[in-house]
């Protein structure tokens, strides 16, 4: 078929970059910049071939770099590829992470990292500084635990005061080397973190009421007379009911406290004497009551943080961030959450990514629906039917599902029909439906209609309309059906070049 003039060639580029059939050389022509939109879909909302990642970090134009530095598709060792980049923007593109930020964040490679924390500032900044792009990295949620663990013992104190920030992790003599490096940042990281658990090294008084003094009195060990402070204060009790610092004394007390959001801090607590659990566990309100009861003694800060989690309202739909542990997870705990009666619990274990699994296969047979779709959302091995069932029930966790390969791609027909247009629009793409989804060409939703016209059931004429149809011009280009010649021919009516 002969394109007309009034081809539709900006929804083709935008169909061709996302194209999983389009081999290299097809792809490689869209970093041309006469592309315009579908240059930047290519370098950002996709996988690459090896072959196109080699162009794009080597592409003169810095807009192609940085957009592929915030790629979340592609792996951390891929974007930090540009780690050295001539443009600093780049750099600290690489250093603030993937946009959108995945719900589980990969740590960068440890060399990439070391040379974003040790680089050096290269003459005047363009548009940022070298600390400005540290600034970025940090919170980024690229550098792993165990890397800065890894770092304590290395040679540029930039990198090896990272290991303070894992205190708890550190032995009693790791923790001595660090308070006496000869370096003065690092002894200063090191110093924090002491001071922390020091009630001498608090003001006599605590600051104005404000986010500082939230800061104290939830993370500081506070000397006698700011605890007594704070307990005075029904606005600070809280706060004290969750630091770990705060004198069993004083514990005792806020379990029997009025307020039953302080009472349920208390029980979440990991240091709970055997008696004031005993009491919590028969609190007269009843979240107090399960909170103690769900969760005997003893027990971890880490195995109380993974509870809280789940016992939080908005847990059941959260789309927060998968973060790393920093302890290993304890597979007899969660072994003991998997088989346990309590629904919080299993939940918890349904939270696992090392779960075995006999105990996936269990959970994904749950009773409790919710239990079912958390596996889906956290595990890696949870079966392709419990992935879909979660996809369809749980809106906010499709764009995190999507990007799983356990979700299925076949077998989908029973949902053409579905009520909401995402469902509906996985199961366009089904190319096993046994015949192309025409109907949902002239669906009032275009995310169906572009998933409709990229189906591989579409073929010859058929295929060769939906080009042409504005309407589905967009998904007929990105359908993997089409030969390499004909992509090529569609560029060309584009005027990019070979």
């Amino acid at each position: 078929m002969t394109d007309s003039p009034s081809a539709p060639t900006d929804l083709w580029l935008r169909g061709v970059a996302v194209n999983t059939g389009a081999p290299a050389d097809v792809l490689l022509r869209l970093l041309d910049p006469a592309a315009g939109e579908g240059r930047r879909i290519l370098c950002e909302e996709r996988r690459l071939p090896d072959e196109v990642v080699d162009a794009v970090v080597a592409h003169p134009d810095a807009k192609v770099r940085r957009a592929f530095a915030g790629n979340p598709h592609v792996p951390p060792a891929h974007r930090g590829r540009l780690v050295d980049d001539p443009h600093d923007l780049v750099r600290a593109t690489v250093a603030g992470g993937p946009h959108p930020r995945p719900r589980r964040p990969l740590p960068l490679p440890d060399d990439v990292v070391i040379a974003l924390l040790t680089a050096e500032e290269r003459g005047t900044p363009q548009r940022v500084t070298v600390g400005e792009i540290v600034s970025e990295l940090m919170p980024s949620w690229q550098v792993s635990a165990s890397f800065r663990y890894r770092m304590r013992g290395h040679e540029h104190p930039a990198v090896r005061s990272l290991a303070a920030d894992v205190w708890g992790l550190l032995t009693a003599e790791e923790r001595r080397g660090l308070l006496a490096d000869p370096h003065p940042d690092v002894r200063s990281a090191a110093e924090y973190h002491l001071s922390a658990a020091d009630p001498g090294a608090r003001e006599v008084e605590l600051p104005d009421h404000g986010r500082v003094r939230w800061h104290v009195l939830c993370n500081y060990a506070l000397p006698d007379a700011l605890v007594e402070a704070a307990l005075a204060d029904p606005e600070s009790r809280s706060c004290l009911a969750g630091n770990r610092y705060t004198p069993a004394d004083a514990v005792a007390r806020l379990a029997r406290d009025a307020d039953p959001e302080v009472r349920l801090r208390v029980a979440a607590r990991a240091d709970l004497d055997p008696a004031v659990w005993a009491g919590l566990a028969e609190d007269p309100h009843e979240q107090v009551r399960t909170r103690a009861r769900v969760q005997p003694l003893p027990r971890t800060q880490e195995q109380c943080l993974a509870v809280d989690h789940e016992m939080d309202e908005g847990a059941h739909d959260c789309a927060c961030l998968i973060l790393e542990s920093y302890t290993e997870p304890d597979p007899d705990w969660y072994r003991t959450c998997a088989e346990s009666e309590e629904v919080v619990l299993r939940l918890v274990a349904a939270t696992c990514p090392t779960l075995p699994a006999d105990l996936v296969a269990r959970l994904a047979q749950d009773p409790h629906e919710e239990v079912r779709h958390r596996l889906a959302v956290r595990h890696p091995l949870a079966p392709a039917a419990t992935f879909l069932a979660a996809f369809v029930a749980r809106p906010r966790q499709r764009a995190y599902l999507l990007v799983r390969s356990r979700v299925p791609r076949t077998g989908l027909s029973h949902l053409l029909d579905h009520e909401d247009p995402e469902v509906r629009a996985l199961a366009a793409a089904d190319p096993t439906l046994g015949r192309a989804p025409v109907e949902l060409l002239a669906d009032p939703d275009d995310r169906v209609r572009r998933a409709a016209a990229a189906n591989p059931l579409f073929t010859g004429e058929a295929l060769e309309a939906l080009l042409h149809d504005p309407a589905t011009a967009e998904g007929a280009a990105a359908n993997p059906g089409l030969p390499a010649p004909r992509l090529h021919a569609l560029l060309d009516r584009a005027a990019l070049p070979r």
